[in-house]
């Protein structure tokens, strides 16, 4: 409960009705949440998370599915250092992580472009897709697909038919995952984004560096609250709890 202290200080100080972030507020308004449609900076720069967060997640649903998939079914020559090898975003720091990708985007001159910072998030969260579909992966019955070999089908009707079904839960959790990442992805973000692909964390960040306004809470509110819905989303799919233990 303590560590939903700072996000309540947020919410709460967002309905202040005079122009200086208080808490509590000195009077309680939604003057400021009316103010949000007319600040097209803040939604502009929203609007490119959106777009950074899905190229992220339709990028990462095959590559995760597949890659996870492929490592427990086949004998793959290397399992074990591929594995590591596609977990090794998960343990760098993400400031390292920040600036090899500006000095590689820099160096092929693709430097600031929206689908250059999707592929980036998808290289950082892609270890949640793994761990996502391999706990679907692990607790399919083999039986299941030898049966269906045994009916005359296919390797790839096996798949799609019978394997693909019972993939689908961990598929979506890994997705609806790797888009809230995204979504609130701020330090890489803040190394490879350039000042016309800014995305919201950032915007967010540069403007309470020069002043706390009611209208930052808002915005911070609406935007906590965007992944909240997420973030439950994922739980009524699968359960949290269930990915945790996997």
């Amino acid at each position: 409960m303590i560590l939903l202290i700072p996000t309540a200080v947020i919410f709460v100080a967002s309905f202040e009705g005079g122009s200086t972030v208080s808490f509590p507020p000195d009077s309680l308004s939604l003057y400021w949440y009316s103010q949000i449609p007319y600040q097209t900076e803040f939604i502009d720069a929203f609007v490119r998370s959106i777009q950074v967060a899905t190229i992220s997640t339709l990028v990462g649903i095959p590559v995760g599915t597949l890659a996870s998939y492929g490592m427990i079914k086949y004998d793959i020559r290397w399992r074990n250092p591929l594995q590591i090898y596609l977990l090794l975003p998960f343990m760098i720091p993400l400031v390292v992580s920040g600036i090899i990708f500006t000095t590689i985007f820099g160096q092929l001159q693709i430097y600031g472009d929206t689908w250059t910072i999707g592929l980036a998030l998808t290289i950082i969260n892609l270890p949640f897709m793994l761990w996502s579909v391999n706990s679907r992966v692990n607790a399919i019955d083999k039986e299941t697909e030898n049966a269906a070999k045994n009916l005359g089908a296919e390797e790839l009707q096996t798949f799609v038919y019978v394997t693909f079904p019972k993939l689908l839960p961990g598929i979506i959790t890994g997705a609806l995952i790797m888009f809230t990442l995204g979504l609130n992805e701020f330090v890489v973000s803040l190394l490879i984004t350039t000042r016309d692909t800014v995305t919201l964390p950032v915007m967010l960040y540069t403007a309470i560096r020069s002043d706390i306004s009611p209208l930052i809470a808002a915005i911070a509110s609406i935007y906590i609250l965007i992944a909240i819905v997420a973030v439950l989303a994922v739980d009524k799919v699968a359960s949290l709890e269930d990915f945790l233990k996997s």
